[in-house]
């Protein structure tokens, strides 16, 4: 079985994974409950931290969150794929599991990913991911940068080798302006500019 067949098919029964995206390498589930809560176990993550789904595409998201129809999904088609976590609109409040304490809203992310990571997406179509480091730690752009605990509590892990190691850049849309929460491999001016250019 090839590693990335492996790793759907881990995924695919709630087991974890390590997986590389556009920007670091991922600790990553099924977007099911419990799954979601094995992920947070592992990484000893708090459960009212939010995580985002990351999704082969925005039809995908569409699909899991229709209510993303509108400027929000004309905000994400401009932006992904690409560095981006979103946070959007969530009125029907989905995946509660994964919105920590703001239910009203849901983070996403289409990474512009080639080789192994897109062939996952492509098996899986959706996953959740955090960054797979301890709280506080470095983010890891190589797989051997994942912690030994982690790499422990996965099912699968795909190497891609080096990756660019600087976490997504995080935006909120959910107000009335558009607010960076995190400045990350996409410079927040240049985030800004990209989103006011969408009408």
């Amino acid at each position: 079985m090839r590693d990335v067949d492996a790793a759907v098919a881990a995924l695919a029964a709630g087991e974890l994974a390590i997986v590389p995206t556009d920007t670091v390498y991922g600790l990553a589930s099924a977007p099911a409950e419990e799954p979601v809560r094995r992920l947070y176990r592992a990484k000893g993550r708090d459960e009212p931290q939010p995580t985002a789904l990351v999704a082969a595409g925005v039809d995908v998201l569409l699909e899991l969150v229709p209510e993303l129809a509108g400027r929000p999904e004309a905000v994400a088609r401009t932006l992904l794929p690409g560095a981006f976590t979103l946070v959007l609109p969530n009125p029907e409040r989905r995946f509660p599991w994964l919105t920590g304490g703001r239910p009203e809203t849901i983070g996403v992310r289409v990474p512009a990913v080639t080789g192994v990571a897109r062939d996952l997406l492509a098996g899986a179509r959706v996953l959740v991911a955090t960054s797979a480091n301890l709280p506080g730690g470095p983010d890891p752009r190589r797989l051997d940068d994942v912690p030994p605990e982690l790499r422990a509590a996965a099912a699968a892990e795909l190497d891609a080798g080096e990756l660019p190691g600087t976490p997504s850049t995080v935006l909120d849309l959910t107000g009335a302006d558009p607010v960076v929460i995190r400045e990350g491999a996409v410079p927040a001016a240049e985030a800004l500019r990209a989103v006011a250019a969408v009408h």
